[in-house]
């Protein structure tokens, strides 16, 4: 059985599929090219990230196609009803790229409030003569512990960032459309282990108790947060978003901290995506990483492991 694995695999999850009888083929294939390619190579299944589509279109022209694979937790760019009522298996991993998100999230937050974002820039172009002014600048940083974090959206990325603040020290508000509460558990080196319960309240008190906002919610047909949802925010907050862009309202979020509600956001994904807004990429208030928040070594891995996993537990039978 041959499975194309058109957005990348990590060599452990081509090594396990090898091992169970599969083909992995690894070139990449232009979106307008895979209906000739899957056809011409009678591909049983076809592996993507975010960048390959997997539409009805698609679907409909390959009768070849067993299985569509996302490696990693949206699958807003797979038909996924209409595969699945066509007798295809379409299968994700929503576990193993939940703790390379929730540090990336804190990778900006930390940086944000210790002007990092702003520092890295300035320090290569005036550090040598403007140091005591640029000291000045950004000696008014502040700490994460104690400070209250707020959680939209509390499913396994979500859950992970609330534990690496717990171990922080931080207070955690979550607020969440299905989930009402969830285990989070501390593993320790040695260990020990300790676990809380964190109940999920409403989204307007979450809003207005934050110090600091992190999203992760699917795709949305519309924002889910906009000027409104600024308002209701403390003057001073700091967001991020490493979910999905479009889920934020970018005009919106840029009148927010030219207004100072908002002191900095963290930005992993766009609106307009691969071609990020200027204003927000020429804003000294926001921090900017170019949708890297699953693309760590040890993610790519255990991806790669958990999809081979499933499609020989599929496969086979």
């Amino acid at each position: 059985m041959k499975i194309l694995a058109n957005d990348g695999i990590s060599k452990s999850g081509i090594e396990a599929l090898e091992n169970g009888g599969f083909e992995v083929i690894t070139t990449k294939v232009a979106q307008n090219q895979l209906e000739n390619y899957i056809n011409e190579h009678t591909i049983d299944a076809i592996l993507v990230r975010s960048a390959t589509q997997v539409r009805q279109e698609l679907i409909e022209a390959c009768p070849s196609l067993k299985l569509i694979g996302r490696g990693g937790v949206g699958m807003d760019n797979i038909d996924v009803e209409f595969a699945e009522d066509n007798g295809l298996h379409v299968i994700n991993t929503p576990a193993a790229s939940s703790s390379s998100v929730a540090e990336l999230v804190f990778a900006h937050l930390f940086g944000m409030v210790r002007f990092l974002h702003s520092s890295n820039r300035e320090m290569p172009l005036e550090g040598d003569t403007r140091f005591k002014e640029l000291k000045k600048a950004y000696a008014n940083g502040t700490e994460l512990r104690g400070k209250t974090i707020g959680i939209i959206g509390f499913g396994k990325i979500g859950q992970q960032v609330a534990k690496i603040a717990l171990g922080l020290g931080m207070t955690v508000l979550a607020t969440d459309q299905l989930i009402t509460s969830a285990p989070i558990t501390l593993d320790f080196f040695n260990g020990q282990k300790i676990t809380f319960t964190i109940d999920t309240i409403d989204k307007e008190e979450v809003l207005k108790e934050a110090d600091f906002i992190s999203l992760h919610v699917p795709a949305q047909e519309n924002y889910i947060i906009t000027k409104t949802e600024f308002a209701k925010m403390k003057q001073g907050v700091g967001i991020v978003n490493a979910a999905r862009g479009g889920i934020l309202n970018e005009v919106d979020l840029v009148n927010a901290i030219e207004e100072g509600k908002v002191q900095f956001a963290g930005l992993d994904v766009f609106e307009t995506e691969p071609t990020p807004a200027v204003q927000l990429l020429m804003n000294p208030e926001i921090s900017l990483t170019p949708h890297i928040g699953a693309a760590t070594i040890e993610a790519q891995d255990r991806i790669g492991l958990e999809l081979a996993n499933q499609i020989i537990a599929l496969m086979k039978n």
